[in-house]
């Protein structure tokens, strides 16, 4: 254990405090290390859980392992359907990103991963939470956060604060301790993933000045140059802000993401190079890769645009901003957000009516869009010479809508006037 770290926090449990501790294990190499780590340094009892919210992974394999590596009893839960009914429905409607493309895969797994978290604890009566989230990084704020918001009793422990290994030193640790890891010194990529993307961060790709090699990092992408040169067509269809078919087929919202990442992974879709501001300061990047995440926000935006005024368009950017941040930013129960949701249901109302993608080498376009509640009058805004737009009244409208404008310059130029000129006289 690092003797140079200390614990500050209420919610950090002690040695004495951690003697079954429920691991939140995705099979990777931090949380495999970090397994038997925590059995020797705290001498506890581990049970872990595993949520399936759509990672790439074979789940039993996961569970076997963690049950390999000795501990009391290894949980899988399946929770795809909630988390996109329940997460990514919320991120849809608020064209979640931050800081440029990046969707947001990441934070929504984190607060549906808390909360199921909490009640696995509640019912085993485990009083302390481990994760495997560095000092660095934004998961151990949201973990924690969570954790401790939804039930202020339980403690954490975060084993990569605690202990005096890097990136190569967790490789060798596994390696001694026979622990089977899938990163390699020629693959030191550390990867997240769910239903709604895919990040990759480590090795190259921290270097900012150097371009990443893709070819050995992309998991679910082609990359651009190498997709077909025949661009895909696909309609989709929207209910209240929802996808809820492609090309007038019906899916489920967790079958309709699965089919858009299959569909645009083969056209390089979703690729972003992210340089982002963490909840630390830190500035990181990273490669992720969100193909459905980016065919759906592009159509649900655009179909959002057309049948909304000026006004809810404009306002509806900052509240996405506000809602995109809050979820980033481990606030996703923050009282405000409750409210943010509110006011992005009520506009999504209207949200309803079909959106024609084309996909093309890692390019998305929105090339055709219909809907009931359309606010596009045709009879007004046609350049044909039948249209019912009233011309009369423009030149009335352009005077007392320029008004003020007017009498600004004219004051303005006034008042510069004097001072070039000023009176003399005595």
């Amino acid at each position: 254990m690092n003797k140079s770290y200390k614990k500050i926090a209420s919610h950090e449990a002690s040695i004495e405090e951690a003697k079954h501790v429920l691991l939140l294990y995705s099979g990777g190499l931090d949380t495999s290390v970090m397994l038997k780590w925590i059995k020797d340094e705290y001498q506890a009892e581990i049970t872990t859980l595993t949520v399936d919210i759509g990672q790439q992974g074979d789940f039993e394999l996961i569970k076997q392992k963690a049950i390999n590596l000795g501990v009391k009893e290894a949980i899988l839960i399946d929770a795809k359907e909630e988390f996109a009914n329940s997460y990514i429905t919320k991120a849809i409607k608020a064209n979640a990103s931050y800081q440029g493309d990046y969707h947001l895969f990441c934070p929504l797994g984190r607060a549906i991963i808390s909360q199921i978290a909490v009640k696995i604890a509640q019912e085993k009566n485990i009083p302390v939470i481990a994760h495997g989230c560095t000092g660095k990084g934004n998961d151990q704020v949201r973990f924690e956060g969570y954790i401790t918001t939804l039930d202020p009793t339980l403690k954490t422990i975060a084993p990569v604060r605690e202990w005096a290994m890097g990136r190569d030193e967790e490789i060798a640790y596994a390696i001694k301790n026979n622990i089977p890891i899938p990163q390699t010194k020629k693959k030191p990529y550390s990867y997240d993933d769910n239903l709604w993307g895919c990040s990759a961060e480590g090795g190259e790709i921290e270097d900012f000045d150097q371009a990443p090699p893709l070819h050995n990092i992309l998991k679910i992408c082609k990359q651009p140059e190498e997709c077909p040169n025949i661009p895909l067509n696909l309609k989709i269809g929207f209910e209240k802000g929802i996808p809820t078919k492609i090309n007038g087929e019906p899916f489920t919202l967790k079958d309709l993401i699965s089919t858009l990442n299959k569909l645009g992974s083969e056209h390089g879709i979703g690729i972003t190079y992210l340089i982002e501001d963490r909840l630390i300061g830190l500035k990181v990047r990273g490669i992720y890769e969100q193909p459905a995440a980016a065919i759906i926000t592009e159509a649900h935006k655009n179909l959002e645009k057309l049948v909304s005024t000026r006004d809810q368009n404009e306002f509806k950017q900052l509240i996405d901003q506000k809602w995109s941040y809050f979820c980033y930013g481990a606030k996703w129960h923050e009282p405000l957000m409750e409210a943010l949701n509110s006011s992005i249901d009520k506009i999504n109302e209207k949200v309803t009516g079909e959106v024609s993608v084309k996909l093309y080498k890692g390019k998305v376009t929105i090339t055709a869009v219909s809907s009931p509640f359309s606010l596009i009058n045709k009879n007004l805004s046609t350049f044909m010479k039948d249209d019912l737009f009233n011309q009369n009244a423009s030149a009335g409208f352009i005077e007392l809508y320029t008004l003020q404008q007017r009498m600004a310059k004219k004051v303005s130029k006034q008042a510069h006037d004097k001072m070039e000129k000023p009176d003399l006289r005595f």
